[in-house]
């Protein structure tokens, strides 16, 4: 059994690779919870369905969020009402988030996915962090803003003091899916707020040092490869680097992946952790990610 912790890009691009690589039924994917939400009166569990619809092979792969091939007929008659959407949702992914909202008033989120994921024909488990909705609060130069007004109104562009958000209680099936692994890959999604609230949730930090833990760095360079990473790195003085991710997950850490950009941070590293590769970490084709995943597989001892 392999274990993934994901938030909802980088991640759901390496998820891609492994799974032709291995039996997804002995797959885990633990995934972030910290932002969801409401919005347009459903519930928006976005990294949750992106891996959903990357399991399921539904993704739109430009953007990393959403079903492909969607259409927006919901969307655009919202707008035509007076009543713009926050978040762009296409009608096959709202019918989703609908059904989940709906499922919710008698189940956990944890029984939601489940659900949902066996009615989509995946049979990977796919836990949620947590059954608790968590409050993110994105402190900037223009004031305290909401996660997505930070995202996507106001496009990442304020400067970012700080990162805070609220501690949740691990869903069932988190811890056991840990202890339960041969091993556990840390995706290269975003540390702040996709990794570190997985890793806050009691018990997680704990189960990891008794496991075989494996990190792909999403920074290169001194930048993160997609996404506001480095800005959050940056405001809470963590160096942004892979040697900073590495700092990060160093109490639990056996082997960091790295990019073959920074192969001249390899004696830095090797003073902080057992192991670390070097290779191509831009998933940019169906072969660099089942390359990378590859690698990953074959370092687990």
């Amino acid at each position: 059994m392999i274990t993934v912790l994901s938030g909802g890009t980088g991640t759901p691009k390496l998820l891609q690779g492994i799974k032709e690589v291995v039996d997804t039924k002995d797959l885990s994917i633990i995934v972030n919870t910290l932002e969801n939400d409401y919005f347009s009166g459903v519930y928006v569990s976005a990294d949750i369905d992106t891996v959903l619809y990357t399991m399921a092979d539904m993704i739109n792969d430009e953007t990393w969020y959403g079903v492909k091939g969607d259409t927006f007929i919901t969307n655009k008659r919202l707008a035509e009402l007076s009543s713009p959407e926050l978040l762009r949702i296409g009608d096959i992914d709202r019918a989703t988030k609908i059904q989940k909202t709906l499922l919710m008033q008698n189940h956990s989120l944890e029984e939601s996915v489940n659900i949902q994921a066996k009615h989509m024909g995946i049979n990977s488990k796919i836990i949620p962090m947590s059954n608790e909705n968590s409050e993110i609060k994105i402190v900037t130069d223009i004031g305290e803003l909401e996660f997505h007004d930070f995202l996507i109104k106001h496009q990442s562009e304020p400067e970012v003091k700080d990162v805070v958000f609220s501690k949740v209680k691990p869903a069932d099936g988190v811890i056991d899916a840990i202890k339960n692994s041969e091993a556990v890959i840390i995706g290269p999604s975003n540390p702040i707020t996709s990794i570190l609230p997985i890793l806050s949730l009691d018990g997680v930090k704990e189960a990891l040092k008794d496991t075989f833990v494996v990190a792909v760095s999403p920074i290169i360079g001194n930048d993160s490869v997609s996404g506001p990473a480095s800005k959050f790195m940056k405001a809470l003085d963590i160096e942004v680097s892979s040697v900073g991710v590495a700092k990060l997950y160093q109490e639990f850490l056996d082997v960091l992946v790295i990019d073959e950009q920074d192969e001249n941070l390899k004696e830095n590293l090797i003073e902080i952790i057992n192991k670390v590769i070097i290779t191509n970490t831009i998933m940019n084709s169906s072969d660099a990610k089942i390359n990378l995943a590859k690698k990953i597989l074959d370092s687990i001892v």
